[in-house]
């Protein structure tokens, strides 16, 4: 059994997870990182790696892949040790106050603070309940958008109707032969924003809205997608030529592990005292989408204060008794800078 030391331990390379690295870095507080996936980023990564952001503050657009690539290197001065591919399975308080938290295999992470900023943990997206779904996924079915350029001069049919949803028939819109969305209500869950933009480009022709419609079943053969066939509320059925369906129904989430940890929770997230980011356990803290308390925000930059909030309280049981004098960036600078 190999068992790695360290400050804090931080589950989940997310966005807040590489943020909460850099401001624990400036309090020096020594992390390791744990992620289930095989490269930093989370759902930014995975799921829509070229997809815009608009909400970070100071860039008024930032493609997900780049904010991911910015936030690592922020963190990469403070050297943090990643162990990415494996599972946080087991946490237990060891006798002197630390905790030991196994990686599922012949690893261990001994260390003072736990930081959670893992999201909504393991996630998979909700598939349409289709005949025949499993031949078309990954040849005419997708989940996500990880390069937008594939999609260039195909037929494109888009199935949901919230933020995901309408910002790709949007983006997609501009190379795409075509862009048809199937959503069963008149109306949209995105951004109003958005939903002005894609009613002006369906007035303009360059989106089909086929609305208000269900999706019905699939048509091709031998895995390779020719048309989605949609329905009404009242039972009729249209054909729509494609190359592709984009299937938007959004993410199941499972925190895995962490529920049988014996941390309070509400629902599939960790509550939390919001003043020092503190979960119901001495030592455990989180930030981001894991966790909750009374009119929680779930935004990026919402996860970003609740990280600094959590390496600062980190700092105090890690380094018990030293006074934490806050010095803001500009004066501290960081190493190698």
């Amino acid at each position: 059994m190999r068992v790695h030391e360290t400050d804090a331990v931080v589950v989940g390379a997310g966005p807040v997870g590489l943020f909460t690295v850099f401001q624990c870095g400036m309090v020096k507080v020594r992390c390791h990182v744990v992620d289930a996936l095989g490269h930093v980023g989370g759902q930014l990564s995975a799921l829509y790696p070229e997809k815009p952001i608009y909400d970070v503050p100071g860039h008024p657009r930032i493609l997900a892949s780049e904010l991911v690539e910015r936030l690592s290197a922020q963190a990469a001065p403070f050297d943090p040790v990643y162990h990415l591919g494996v599972t946080a399975t087991t946490l237990t308080p060891e006798p002197d106050g630390r905790w030991r938290m196994g990686l599922g295999g012949d690893e261990e992470i001994l260390a003072r603070a736990v930081i959670l900023a893992s999201g909504g943990g393991a996630f998979a997206p909700k598939r349409p309940p289709l005949d025949g779904l499993e031949q078309y996924e990954g040849r005419g079915v997708f989940y996500s958008v990880p390069r937008r350029e594939a999609f260039r001069d195909k037929r494109i049919v888009i199935a949901g109707g919230g933020d995901s949803a309408v910002d790709w028939a949007i983006s997609l819109s501009e190379i795409a032969a075509k862009v048809s969305v199937v959503h069963r209500r008149p109306r949209f869950r995105a951004a109003p924003g958005a939903e002005a933009e894609l009613l002006r480009l369906a007035e303009q022709g360059r989106i089909d809205l086929v609305i208000p419609t269900q999706l019905h079943a699939l048509e091709g053969d031998n895995g390779h997608l020719e048309a989605v066939i949609v329905s009404t509320l009242e039972g009729e059925t249209r054909r729509i030529p494609a190359d592709a369906l984009l299937a938007f129904f959004g993410l199941s989430g499972d925190v895995g592990p962490v529920a049988g940890w014996g941390l309070d929770m509400d629902g599939h997230a960790v509550t939390i005292d919001p003043a020092s980011g503190a979960a119901s356990r001495p030592g455990i803290f989180a930030c981001g989408d894991i966790c909750t308390y009374p009119g929680k925000l779930r935004l990026i930059l919402t996860g970003f204060a609740e990280a600094a909030r959590a390496a600062h309280s980190a700092h105090d049981v890690v380094h018990p008794g030293a006074a934490l004098h806050f010095v803001h960036s500009t004066t501290a600078g960081v190493p190698g800078s």
